[in-house]
């Protein structure tokens, strides 16, 4: 499986809309990968997590069509992982598909009801919506997905995706804090092979709606006691805000010695 990391930020990115602080000035200055647009995934060029309002900038700077994406799977209705508006775009006039591409969308009650009311009264664009509760296990595509409850403000059941195919297991984790007790359970029957965490925090003592750094390498420490992972899971820190402060190198320099990646945008890996 191909992931590419479509962007790696918290709901204001980094630099932050509007703001001034140290952290978003340096970011700008050194660029790279330094610069984070809001949260999203892309799995094997058809499966996307999230729709952030940076779905154009990530089609342009990925060379990707979204008319490609056959499988959308929501997290929770915070505007920075659900901005539905952009879905219209999908209809005659403003898009010309080529071709039967129907967009299968999951997502829990409330992210389901926030799609219909945006997309009401209109017609032609091929979306077909799969309402998703936790622990329900389902098939999209060439994945068996397993949505987790997220320990997560906002949303009665806020969620988190395990993708499984072809005896790999990937942990879409991030917006998120510890998770809760339910998860922990349903993860004990796999062993994955890719570990995706919250650390929106950075090096703040944050556990709860959040992670930070300390809680990013509890949670590995506790899944590989566990056997929820091994030696050779993959894990990866991502959805960063520019509140804890630390840019990507400093990032590097707290995780990598704990055998844990910062995630930056574009960062593609295979598993």
């Amino acid at each position: 499986m191909k992931v590419l990391f479509l962007g790696t930020g918290a709901a204001e990115g980094w630099p932050a809309l509007f703001c001034e602080c140290e952290a978003c000035r340096k970011a700008m200055t050194l660029g790279g990968k330094n610069i984070r647009s809001r949260s999203s995934i892309l799995l094997d060029g058809v499966y996307k997590v999230d729709l952030p309002p940076d779905n154009y900038l990530h089609m342009l700077r990925y060379g990707r069509s979204l008319a490609d994406v056959r499988y959308l799977f929501i997290t929770h209705t915070h505007y920075d992982h659900l901005h539905p508006d952009d879905l219209l775009m999908r209809r005659e006039p403003f898009a010309h598909i080529m071709g039967e591409k129907p967009l299968h969308i999951y997502g829990n009650e409330e992210a389901i009801a926030r799609i219909r009311s945006a997309v009401e009264g209109y017609s032609g664009m091929g979306l077909t919506l799969h309402k998703v509760k936790p622990f329900n296990g389902f098939v999209a595509g060439e994945f068996n997905v397993m949505p987790l409850l997220a320990d997560h403000g906002g949303d009665r059941f806020p969620l988190l995706y395990l993708f499984e195919k072809n005896d790999k297991v990937i942990l879409h984790g991030y917006d998120s804090g510890w998770f809760p007790d339910e998860t922990w359970k349903a993860l004990e029957d796999y062993t994955l092979d890719l570990a995706i965490l919250d650390c929106t925090s950075g090096p703040l003592p944050v556990s709860k709606y959040h992670m930070s750094i300390g809680c990013v390498v509890r949670v590995k420490e506790y899944m590989l006691l566990r056997g929820i992972a091994d030696k050779d899971t993959v894990f990866i820190a991502t959805h960063f805000s520019h509140n804890g402060g630390l840019l990507h190198e400093e990032l590097e320099s707290r995780l990598n010695p704990k055998g844990i990646r910062v995630a930056f945008d574009g960062l593609e890996i295979e598993i």
